[in-house]
């Protein structure tokens, strides 16, 4: 970045404090992309990722007058701002999944029981299976199988979130899915 581009968007910060819509504008203009870009390589979510960017937006509309050039570029504290919003929104999603999970697994422990006590046992059991089963196999595959099944993402989310190619998503779960298959099905009974 170049001294008078740095002088530049100090300037356009000091106009936003004074309430210029203009400037807020060119200044969204010129950052917004690699913005998203950043809180996106967090989050995994286009959704979440374009909350992160107005709400960083939103807070230099609020406290541009407070921004001291001496102590970094406005690139940079942009970045920093982002960044810490995205990781704040990983944090509260993460908690908000977890707080899910056991409510879900609190609900489940809490479920009446059925009236066919044989086939309540039978449930109990091949659910101890599945998680015995998923137990074994390789850690890849079974986050992926967690969050397909548990979380409900779709192929291509999961892809964003690990990080890994749509290829190695769908070979991760098919491979998963038949070393569960082979598992449970050795559990089955000989009829």
């Amino acid at each position: 970045m170049t001294t008078q581009q740095s002088i530049d968007e100090t300037s356009l910060l000091e106009r936003i404090a004074q309430h210029d819509q203009a400037a807020l504008s060119e200044l969204y203009d010129r950052y917004a992309r690699v913005l998203y870009a950043l809180a996106f390589k967090v989050l995994g979510s286009v959704e979440e990722a374009e909350e992160v960017v107005l709400d960083v937006f939103s807070q230099v509309w609020r406290t541009a007058g407070g921004y001291d050039a001496t102590r970094g570029r406005v690139d940079t504290w942009l970045f920093m701002l982002t960044r810490s919003r995205a990781l704040d929104r990983l944090r509260a999603l993460q908690r908000l999944t977890r707080a899910v999970a056991v409510s879900v697994d609190a609900e489940l422990l809490q479920s009446p029981p059925l009236c066919n006590p044989e086939e309540d046992l039978l449930l109990s059991e091949r659910r101890a299976q599945v998680l015995v089963a998923l137990g074994q196999l390789p850690q890849e595959q079974r986050q992926v199988l967690e969050l397909a099944y548990y979380k409900g993402l779709t192929h291509v989310e999961i892809a964003a979130q690990t990080g890994k190619s749509l290829g190695t998503i769908k070979t991760r779960i098919r491979l998963g899915l038949g070393k569960l298959r082979e598992a449970l099905g050795s559990l089955q009974p000989d009829k």
